[in-house]
């Protein structure tokens, strides 16, 4: 997973305790040496945490917003528009006002990101399409 804070920083690694609904989990940098004490993630500092196929992704890849017209969308239609100006468009199925955060798939099939939990407050413009 690929947690991205609110300040720009980024956090690349394992997690094994993330759950929506609560405030915090832990992460085990990428170069962290085994045994390693995880780390601990405030939420409400973070922008997105992002669960990617591949650490290293493909720079060369644009993000398309495109929905493959051969494919039933699993959820509702969205676009998120984050504070920092970052946009993304995919299917949802927990949004709600009101709640911390949400999950995303990504519109875009080749997309290094298999899914996304958007932090609600890290957000301008949540709409549905």
């Amino acid at each position: 997973m690929v947690a991205r804070y609110q300040d720009g920083r980024v956090l690349k690694g394992v997690t094994n305790d993330f759950l929506p609904a609560k405030d915090r989990f832990h992460v085990v940098p990428l170069e962290s040496p085994p045994g390693s004490k995880p780390l601990e993630v405030l939420i409400a500092d973070l922008k997105a945490v992002f669960f990617v196929r591949d650490f290293a992704g493909n720079p060369q890849h644009k993000e398309s917003a495109d929905f493959d017209p051969g494919k039933a969308a699993g959820g509702r239609k969205i676009r998120v528009v984050f504070k920092d100006g970052e946009t993304m468009v995919g299917t949802t199925q927990g949004y709600q006002p009101g709640r911390p955060g949400f999950f995303v798939v990504p519109a875009d099939a080749k997309s290094n990101n298999e899914r996304c939990f958007v932090v609600s407050v890290a957000t301008r413009e949540v709409a549905f399409l």
